[in-house]
């Protein structure tokens, strides 16, 4: 009987409590490896969407990691810039895109090298895809007067719990004109 839990408890981090308990309730029952099995794959698919409070919890994750990339530039910080930064990331500059996190790097490196910070970003906006994998940021982008002249669209993603990195980033400029 203790062959058929083995497989399963090398999967139990990955399972809510309930399906864990009612998978627990499964290997007390001799029907066999295959149905085991098959019921085990269900019930891991079925707890992979996150709940309400774990994409809330993620969203407030991505938003906190946006500000802490963000604080980043505010303390002219380029290492730590550089620690947020995926390794494949694209960056556009204008209609360039520039891929790759040392290429990215190299090309930002220019804004952390005067005293005081050429612009500000914060998040107004997070959205995260229901696996948890990928997140959308978006919000103002401030020059050093606090004038609004851009706005700024990340792509996050999840490379280990609780540790997301920019893998895509565009900015837009915002019309500065009247209304009709």
């Amino acid at each position: 009987m203790l062959h058929y839990r083995a497989p399963i408890r090398a999967q139990w981090s990955a399972v809510c409590r309930d399906c864990r308990n009612a998978l627990l309730s499964l290997t007390q029952v001799r029907s066999g490896p295959l149905l085991a099995s098959l019921i085990c794959a269900a019930l891991l698919n079925a707890c992979a969407a996150p709940s309400p409070r774990d994409a809330a919890r993620a969203e407030r994750e991505v938003a906190d990691t946006e500000r802490a990339f963000a604080k980043t530039m505010a303390d002219r910080d380029y290492a730590a810039f550089k620690s947020f930064l995926s390794d494949d990331a694209i960056f556009f500059s204008g209609s360039t895109a520039l891929r790759g996190k040392q290429r990215v790097a190299d090309a930002w490196q220019r804004f952390f090298e005067k005293t005081d910070a050429p612009f500000s970003w914060q998040p107004d906006q997070v959205q995260v895809l229901e696996s948890g994998e990928l997140a959308l940021s978006t919000g103002p982008v401030r020059d050093a007067q606090g004038k609004l002249f851009a706005t700024f669209t990340s792509i996050w993603r999840q490379e280990a719990p609780g540790q997301w990195r920019i893998v895509f980033d565009k900015g837009a400029e915002v019309c500065d004109c009247a209304k009709p």
